[in-house]
């Protein structure tokens, strides 16, 4: 990755929807080679998707719960493996400290999250405990993470 492809990530993760014409006049450069050097940023895996936002709320989705899932020793790997394949869970996450693993659900209200203490993560026996917090309001969500000013030299 060059300069030129950082500063083609940074305009990216800003606007994902941006047009490559557009992205080319930023930085200069035909849209097809920007074209070109987006391919090879998404073959590299450096850019490893898009996705749309749906407003959860058009869907009855508004509340999220943060699930803290405490497991047996060393089946922390089986549990997450197995609760990725529900698409309720938006995140897993495997954490230090007393409980293994974190995840992120958006959920109708809480007879559904209820259904998935007890049904989906309770029937599993990899897991000893959960504990849960509600989200009463958000006001920052974002899968973009700061990018440095420059390209980090290796």
């Amino acid at each position: 990755m060059d300069e030129t492809d950082f500063k083609i990530l940074k305009i990216l993760q800003a606007k994902a929807r941006i047009p490559n014409v557009e992205v080319a006049r930023k930085i200069g450069m035909a849209p097809s080679a920007v074209l070109e050097r987006i391919k090879k940023l998404e073959a590299r895996g450096i850019i490893s998707g898009y996705e749309m936002r749906v407003n959860p709320a058009h869907f009855n989705r508004s509340m999220i719960a943060f699930i803290k899932i405490q497991t047996r020793p060393a089946m922390a790997g089986k549990a997450a493996r197995h609760l990725s394949r529900f698409e309720t869970f938006q995140e897993i996450h495997y954490i230090a400290g007393d409980d293994c693993l974190l995840a992120k659900v958006r959920i109708r209200d809480g007879a559904e999250l209820e259904k998935i203490l007890t049904d989906t993560i309770g029937s599993m026996a990899e897991v000893e405990c959960t504990r849960s917090a509600l989200v009463i309001s958000t006001y920052k969500e974002s899968a973009a993470f700061p990018l440095p000013d420059s390209l980090p030299q290796e």
